[in-house]
């Protein structure tokens, strides 16, 4: 059963403990405003400031899981204020194990310092992404469209040729061993009755591919720092990609640069000014 109060005193303090450098806000000259407004919150949780201000205000609809994951990722709760938040609402929190959807708030806190002109997301162990800066959407796509196992690029690489556009045709083998290998590993580790073991059985039926490239076993196969792909609107471009390892939640923040003064650098610049020339 929801609590009402207890959960529109929690929500008005966590939002007046963050401030707008917390969350890559500029603070402004005439703020008055203890922490975070609430349309600043609703904004962050990718919601309506009135869904929002009535969650406050001890009023409004029975909020769902989504939204309150919603919630506790622009709140930057920790896990243990998340689960608070989950029970507040009425709802179990989501198991620990293997909980890949989870940003911890010390990463989000270097995401949202990333400027709009940096291409950079962050990726949960079974290939999701999870944020993704401006650019990052004019560079790879916009990745929040996509449901389900969809939301894996691994899977999507296996069922969705369109997937593959991006990459030179002499890069394809490698990663499709690299996604198998990849989901091999999160799949020992988190076993047979996991999200992982789920995508697995899912691949092994609707692609041979995946399939054949599933029975060699393979493990250890990393991404290549060097990344070369092929942009519909400002063509090829060869990146470096950075990659930090949260150890405790297993998501990745990937950063992705050009050598300042390269044609890569350039159509990157391009991208973050004027977005993808393709999609006008």
């Amino acid at each position: 059963m929801i609590d009402r109060t207890g959960l529109a005193a929690f929500l008005r303090r966590r939002r007046e403990a963050l401030q707008p450098e917390d969350v890559g806000l500029p603070r402004g000259r005439r703020r008055r405003t203890r922490g975070l407004r609430r349309e600043e919150v609703a904004t962050l949780c990718h919601m309506s400031a009135d869904y929002y201000s009535r969650l406050e205000q001890e009023r409004g609809p029975h909020p769902s899981e989504q939204m309150i994951a919603a919630i506790a990722q622009g709140l930057h709760l920790t896990r243990d204020e998340r689960d608070h938040l989950y029970r507040l609402a009425g709802h179990q929190p989501p198991s620990r194990a293997g909980d890949s959807e989870f940003i911890s708030p010390g990463m989000m806190r270097i995401f949202d310092r990333l400027t709009d002109d940096t291409a950079a997301e962050i990726v949960s162990e079974l290939g999701e992404t999870l944020r993704q800066t401006r650019l990052s959407v004019a560079l790879m796509g916009d990745m929040s469209q996509y449901v389900g196992a969809s939301r894996s690029i691994g899977y999507r690489w296996f069922t969705d040729p369109h997937t593959r556009e991006r990459y030179p045709i002499e890069d394809h083998e490698f990663y499709s061993r690299m996604y198998a290998s990849g989901l091999r590993t999160v799949l020992a580790q988190r076993g047979p009755d996991s999200r992982a073991a789920e995508l697995a059985d899912l691949l092994t039926t609707q692609s041979p591919e995946f399939a054949e490239v599933w029975e060699k076993h393979e493990v250890g196969i990393v991404p290549r720092q060097q990344k070369r792909l092929l942009h519909p609107g400002v063509g090829p471009l060869d990146l470096h990609c950075q990659i930090l390892l949260d150890p405790e939640q297993s998501n990745t923040l990937l950063v992705y640069t050009a050598v300042p003064g390269s044609e890569s650098y350039q159509r990157l610049a391009l991208l973050a000014a004027v977005g993808d020339p393709a999609s006008f």
